[in-house]
């Protein structure tokens, strides 16, 4: 095993009506709250109500910021920025999903650090010397953002998607109630579902990786994902079920699946470079080019792959080469009796050439940096992938 860190501070409140103790928790951390939603499902159904009724019985003020989109972006960020300094918010609470909990991460940072560009902090130009404390009220399981030391924006005016880990993104605090994603659409529940499992095969596809007890619990969190998301998209109300998705969500994103090997998410960059130029739902851009990564750099590392076939997939018959493509094969399978594309042509885009050089390029930071810790995988590769991904 390789030297490891793990720290996880949020305070996590799981089950039914969790929300309503929202106040409770969020008096601990300040006394004015920025609440950042989306497009306004949270107000018609309630739930926003209830977390602002939660919180001023607990004397915590708050001011409300709606519009989060899908793909949060830095323009948006900015402008929550703004209103975060002029209430004087000394707390930013998300409530809703990824994108939600990810722009009232990128509002504290900006508000924690008034004197800088936010854009400048994001792309570690400068520091994040402090932040805000951050809570999330979820209703979506998909990003693991709630438990996550990341965050994702997209400037929009560069066209450019980028990730940041630092500790400051780690929640005070996670509401979490999976009877809260019961009016979801199955489209955004197999978005979800897609997500948790990458976010946890990009930690599990380490060659040389010597963690069994890491394995078992990557191993038992995509098993659980295969049987019980296809019963939260059938069913959103099955609160066993969607609970299950729920708890997925927060471990596959809060380092555990990593302690003892780190992490590689060379496909997340594949995913954010597509989601970037065409704006394409997150987990969607992911199972699109996942097969073709696989199949590219499953020589480099074939006893995992042979492991992921035989205990996520129960696949013992064959070679360990046909083992291992069986098992690429069954997690594609999985993706697509669930209606998430496995190809980018299922995905809606068909790039040209110049696009996949320009895609290449952006998830490569302009051939700056190698992806995939099994082989590393330059512009010219990952062009390789893009074109694959193209043809099946």
């Amino acid at each position: 095993m390789e030297r490891f860190r793990f720290y996880t501070p949020t305070e996590v409140e799981f089950g039914k009506d969790a929300e309503l103790v929202t106040g409770q928790i969020a008096a601990k951390y300040g006394k004015k709250a920025l609440l950042v939603y989306g497009k306004g499902s949270v107000v018609k159904s309630g739930l926003l109500g209830r977390v602002e009724q939660s919180l001023e019985a607990a004397g915590v003020a708050f001011e409300e910021f709606g519009g989060a989109k899908p793909n949060p972006t830095l323009a948006h960020a900015k402008e929550g920025v703004q209103k975060a300094l002029s209430f004087g918010a000394d707390m930013i609470i998300g409530v809703g999903g990824g994108s939600a909990i990810d722009t009232a991460k990128a509002i504290a940072h900006g508000a924690g650090n008034p004197d800088q560009d936010l854009w400048a902090l994001w792309t570690r130009k400068a520091e994040i010397k402090t932040s805000l404390p951050v809570g999330a009220v979820l209703t979506i399981a998909a990003a693991g953002s709630e438990m996550s030391d990341s965050a994702v924006l997209t400037n929009e005016e560069m066209g450019k998607k980028a990730g940041i880990n630092t500790e400051f993104n780690r929640c005070r605090f996670a509401i979490m109630n999976p009877a809260l994603a019961k009016t979801l659409p199955a489209e955004q529940i197999a978005a979800g579902i897609t997500d948790i499992m990458m976010h946890t095969m990009e930690r599990y596809f380490i060659p040389d990786s010597n963690c069994d007890l890491t394995d078992e619990i990557a191993e038992g969190l995509l098993r659980t994902m295969v049987k019980n998301g296809p019963k939260a998209m059938a069913d959103p109300s099955d609160e066993n079920a969607m609970g299950e998705i729920f708890w997925a969500s927060s471990l596959s994103h809060n380092n555990l699946t990593e302690c003892g090997r780190g992490k590689d998410f060379s496909v997340h960059k594949l995913g954010h470079a597509l989601s970037a130029r065409y704006d394409v739902t997150h987990g969607a851009s992911l199972s699109a080019v996942w097969g073709s990564w696989a199949r590219e750099l499953m020589d480099g590392a074939t006893a995992r792959f042979v492991r992921f076939a035989e205990s996520v997939w129960g696949i013992k018959e064959g070679t360990d080469e046909e083992k291992a493509l069986s098992g690429i094969e069954a997690a594609e399978a999985f993706f697509k009796s669930i209606h998430m594309p496995v190809s980018l042509r299922e995905l809606g885009v068909s790039p040209t050439e110049e696009e996949i050089k320009l895609l290449a390029l952006d998830a490569t930071m302009q051939d700056s940096v190698k992806l995939s810790r099994i082989r590393p995988l330059d512009a010219a590769a990952v062009e390789k992938i893009y074109r694959a991904a193209m043809k099946r």
